[in-house]
């Protein structure tokens, strides 16, 4: 591929560049969705075909930390569109077996709003609500066009009174760190403090961490919970 040539495509000539062409620019650059699209519709003159994500794969090493990392520490493994991939047995034992759920399904933003199980493990439903929708946006933004995230997104508006009313604000947020309390339906009230961490090889993987806040029963309570899982 010629200078002259790519400049002409930077300048939006009609220089019809294939789409192998333009997908390989794409890969090269490291462009977002977005950007992708911009760029097919300057070199072809046509809306870009959806793309076709790759599956989320999980390396055993980061498999055997999620689940390995300590009876108090619930803790998960969410992917690109917060699916979540991997989980900790003290994860489980506070917000319930995510394996019973179809993997379609088996999604945050998804049992959030659609489970009424969840629902109920959260007293400040509402405005951690929202605060998640603007968190998830943030996260969006930078997956338009994708057909994954666009069919959740529908799938939510459709279905979630809620979201539909909070998806419209266009809010944004990105910090991931704070203190969440679970209404346990045996446990009662648990503490927690949590924070989210990013894949170095794998940045759009999320690893979710929850500490039991010093100073309260939870830790106690978490142990009686793993117990009754044995």
């Amino acid at each position: 591929m010629g200078t002259t040539w790519y400049t002409w495509l930077e300048q939006g000539r009609d220089v019809r560049a294939s789409l192998d062409v333009l997908e390989s620019i794409a890969r090269a650059l490291r462009l977002t969705p977005a950007e992708r699209s911009h760029l097919i519709t300057l070199g072809r003159g046509e809306q870009a075909p959806p793309l076709s994500p790759e599956p989320e794969r999980v390396s055993p090493t980061v498999r055997r930390l999620v689940e390995n990392i300590g009876p108090r520490t619930p803790a998960c493994l969410l992917g690109r569109r917060w699916d979540f991939l991997v989980w900790n047995d003290a994860y489980a034992a506070v917000f319930g077996d995510l394996s019973q759920y179809p993997h379609g399904k088996r999604n945050l933003l998804w049992l959030v709003f659609m489970d009424p199980a969840w629902r109920e493990l959260l007293p400040d439903w509402e405005p951690t609500t929202r605060r998640l929708v603007a968190r998830f946006r943030a996260h969006h933004g930078d997956h338009l066009g994708d057909p994954a995230f666009e069919g959740l997104v529908d799938a939510l508006n459709d279905g979630s009174p809620e979201f539909r009313r909070l998806w419209p604000r266009h809010e944004v947020r990105t910090s991931g760190e704070g203190r969440k309390t679970i209404l346990h339906p045996s446990a009662g009230e648990l503490y927690f403090e949590h924070a989210i961490f990013l894949h170095g090889e794998r940045p759009e993987q999320r690893l979710l961490l929850y500490s039991p806040q010093p100073d309260t029963d939870t830790p106690a309570k978490l142990d009686k919970l793993l117990a009754g899982r044995g």
